[in-house]
């Protein structure tokens, strides 16, 4: 590992710890200059296939189901980190499933649920892309559950 202040190759761990979601977090001291700065080190996971609702596959993005949940979100009091750990429990849920392949209809449930517990808002909006609402009718349906449950 090569330090990002003398780029010297010499390193030393100085600690390490296991942060939880397969990753280990490494405190290293360069043998040179002696500075120190942290790394982590992830376990290199298998592709997840998603399978769209046309039948087509295509790899899993973190990154477009981020986005998905912050276009819910946006002007919205949630914050980046709770966006990010939505993100990171779906894909842990759906690592744990043990398929390398998951409809579409099941991430959008997953992020439909989490989204109802944080903010209700946020979960008509992504309800009403997710479910085609097509109608004022399939809004109200929604919002009545969403009451009910209150």
């Amino acid at each position: 590992m090569k330090c990002p202040y003398c780029y010297q190759s010499d390193t030393e761990v100085v600690d390490s710890r296991d942060t939880g979601d397969f990753k280990i977090r490494r405190r290293r001291e360069c043998l040179k200059c002696g500075r120190r700065f942290t790394t982590y080190e992830e376990i290199e996971k298998e592709d997840i296939f998603v399978i769209k609702k046309d039948g087509r596959r295509e790899k899993f993005d973190r990154h477009k189901l981020i986005t998905g949940i912050q276009k819910a979100c946006e002007k919205r009091p949630v914050p980046l980190d709770k966006i990010n750990e939505i993100a990171d429990k779906i894909e842990s849920r759906i690592r744990k499933e043990n398929s390398l392949e998951v409809k579409s209809s099941r991430i959008g449930e997953l992020v439909m649920d989490y989204l109802k517990k944080i903010d209700k808002v946020a979960y008509v909006r992504f309800a009403s892309v997710y479910l085609s609402f097509s109608d004022i009718e399939s809004f109200e349906t929604v919002l009545k559950s969403l009451k009910k449950k209150k």
